[in-house]
């Protein structure tokens, strides 16, 4: 009896360091921000076969949504593994990076502490390609994000398609007039306030918000021949700017994937989604050479 229990005692152990030795890890990374004199952090998930292996490796770029912070896609998901286990099965470095709370991945041209774009596009790529072995060509660099972070994924993929092969959204706000979302009168107003303090206006009929809505970029979308993914939730208050999106993109010809599921603006919908989105960056990935099998 007591030899059957110091066998399972040494199996157990022994299976569970082989799992942990080949799970994937997580760096909290700090990336300064020159730009807006801050310290920022990001989340880095390193696939298990990094430490195996000298290859560069594609890294998929994962921005959160409004309200949010860079930890929210490995700490509200149901299933807290779901990135990490994403990033073992594709052999993809994933990045996390801070967006703030409302900074929508733009350069605010009203608030000069919030510059995300510039920020995103100049020092977070930097820092990664300087610390970790990325592929350090557009070629193996995507971006996706979920609501606020689908339309940043998306604007920065459509202004910058010199730093990413593929882009995605997942509920993305691809319009940013907030009077259009699907929204009570008290969240409403909150946006207002909100918008007001990042671009320095509450009117959604200015050029600003004309001008910095996806909604309104198909035509570039359209000249970077970018491969694209979307999706949103049928229950989801930002399901008609999507369908306008689609709409437009199918109208002037541009190639994509649009999906709608059942499911609202939730966790569990972006669990869901998530794993769609790499899978179709995989492919882009093998498509250009830099995938690693």
């Amino acid at each position: 009896m007591k030899i059957s229990k110091l066998f399972f005692s040494i199996t157990a152990f022994a299976l569970f360091s082989c799992f942990s030795s080949s799970a994937s890890t997580v760096d909290s990374l700090e990336v300064p921000s020159a730009v807006m004199n801050k310290k920022y952090k990001a989340a880095v998930v390193l696939p298990s076969s990094y430490s195996k292996n000298q290859a560069s490796y594609p890294v998929l770029y994962l921005l959160h949504g409004g309200g949010g912070h860079f930890g929210d896609w490995l700490n509200s998901t149901p299933d807290k593994s779901v990135v990490k286990n994403l990033a073992d099965q594709y052999n993809l470095i994933i990045v996390m990076p801070e967006g703030e709370t409302f900074g929508w991945y733009m350069d605010s041209p009203f608030d000069k502490n919030s510059q995300f774009e510039t920020y995103i596009t100049k020092e977070v790529i930097t820092k990664i390609d300087n610390t970790y072995r990325t592929v350090k060509s557009n070629k193996g660099r995507v971006i996706t994000g979920l609501s606020m972070g689908g339309h940043g994924a998306m604007y920065l993929s459509t202004r910058h398609p010199e730093l990413f092969s593929a882009a995605g959204s997942m509920s993305g706000a691809l319009d940013m007039n907030y009077t259009k979302f699907k929204i009570n009168e008290d969240f409403a107003k909150s946006l207002k306030d909100r918008f007001l303090k990042l671009l320095g206006t509450a009117d959604t009929s200015n050029d600003v918000y004309v001008k910095n809505s996806v909604l309104n970029m198909v035509d570039t979308i359209k000249k970077n021949g970018m491969p694209v993914i979307i999706d949103c939730g049928v229950d989801d208050f930002l399901i008609e700017a999507n369908r306008e999106v689609h709409r437009r993109l199918l109208y002037n010809n541009t190639p994509h994937e649009y999906t709608e599921r059942p499911g609202a603006h939730t966790w569990d919908y972006w669990q869901n989604a998530i794993p769609f989105h790499v899978l179709f960056f995989s492919k882009v990935l093998k498509a250009n050479g830099v995938a690693i099998e």
